[in-house]
């Protein structure tokens, strides 16, 4: 008798994250790079004898923090997928180095899902996959926080009957 088994594949995910995960990446981006342009700017009015060479690293912020709020979520959002699947979890993410993740289930240690503030606010999680990989977990963000909190739920169980050691 011989036992065949599917190895997962390398392939496109099929499900998008939440559309809110675009205002989500947005608000990141202000909150980490708005206190500096703020700072700058503050410093530019302020500071007489600096303007000259305060004025370089504030359009510089500035460039970075229209990119950060109008281009890279939506460019995000128009790469990142993710799927489970009885065999695998799949994950494309990033928008200047893309990855793509498959971690078999036998491989799966924990499963959680994760609500940062902004992303408590919007009603998003993000799932967190961690195996026994050493590229570390793999991290889907932007989810709707049920449909996170179903899915961990869903591959804990899963990954309990999938045999194997998950190392």
């Amino acid at each position: 008798m011989t036992v065949t088994t599917t190895m997962p594949q390398l392939r496109p995910p099929t499900h998008r994250v939440e559309r809110r995960a675009v205002l989500w990446w947005s608000l990141q981006s202000l909150v980490f790079a708005g206190p500096i342009l703020i700072g700058l700017i503050i410093a530019y009015v302020l500071w007489d004898a600096a303007r000259p060479w305060l004025i370089v690293p504030l359009i510089g912020v500035a460039v970075v923090l229209l990119v950060g709020v109008f281009v890279q979520p939506w460019w995000r959002y128009a790469v990142h997928r993710w799927e489970d699947t009885d065999q695998a979890v799949y994950a494309l993410t990033g928008w200047l180095v893309r990855e793509w993740r498959v971690a078999p289930l036998s491989r799966i240690q924990t499963v959680d899902a994760v609500r940062g503030p902004l992303e408590q606010m919007l009603g998003l999680a993000t799932l967190r996959v961690t195996t026994a990989s050493s590229s570390g977990s793999i991290d889907i963000g932007g989810l709707d926080k049920d449909v996170a909190a179903e899915a961990a739920e869903r591959l804990t169980t899963i990954a309990q009957l999938t045999p194997g050691d998950a190392t």
